[in-house]
């Protein structure tokens, strides 16, 4: 990949910050998509450790927990939630509470653990604060693209600039988020070494 091609444009705007988790191991896979997500918006932030205190000490600033969502890692598949639209909002108990734009309503940040799925759940073991944030399952309507360097332990599991794509496209209400941000990740893909055959993420995650 040719970091200075896609960093040199300007960072697409968006409304909702953007926070990563990163367990550290994640750092050294080559396919990563973390960094590059940060690079390409303009409020978005990359945390790499194993735990934090709170959310606003991962953010590096005050955050209410209450307008934030994480992208959930529970054992219900969106198939057995019988969800109908890509975004699910979940209550504590893992339960189906919503679809649609009312379920996502007032969410002003998303954090999303970037790793492998064991990796992931690490991350969401060790920082209990993430049970204060909404969460929410993604239901791609598309199998992800990583799929094809690499296999996923789920159909329903994306990369975290996929994630990051499909969720900004909902809470934005702007398809052209998730155009510009797969359009990157299509270029990563084609210069991609063959596939891997360590089992990624999270959405995962």
């Amino acid at each position: 990949m040719n970091e200075t091609s896609d960093t040199a444009a300007a960072p697409i705007d968006n409304r909702v910050f953007v926070l990563i988790l990163q367990h550290p191991q994640e750092r050294r896979n080559t396919l990563a998509t973390a960094e590059l997500l940060v690079a390409l918006l303009r409020h978005a932030r990359l945390a790499t450790g194993l735990s934090w205190p709170n959310l606003s000490q991962a953010l590096g600033r005050r955050a209410e927990p209450g307008k934030w969502a994480v992208l959930y890692l529970g054992a219900a598949r969106p198939a057995a939630l019988g969800a109908a639209h890509e975004i699910v909002a979940l209550d504590r108990h893992g339960a189906k509470m919503a679809e649609g734009p009312a379920a996502l309503a007032g969410i002003t940040g998303i954090v999303l653990l970037d790793g492998s799925w064991a990796e992931a759940k690490t991350l969401w073991w060790r920082n209990p604060w993430l049970l204060k944030l909404r969460r929410l399952v993604l239901n791609p309507a598309e199998a992800a693209r990583y799929g094809r360097v690499r296999r996923e332990p789920r159909r329903e599991a994306l990369s975290t600039l996929e994630a990051a794509a499909l969720v900004l496209k909902h809470l934005e209400a702007r398809p052209e988020i998730e155009r510009l941000l797969l359009g990157r990740l299509d270029r990563l893909i084609a210069e991609a070494p063959p596939p891997s055959r360590r089992v990624h993420r999270q959405v995962r995650r």
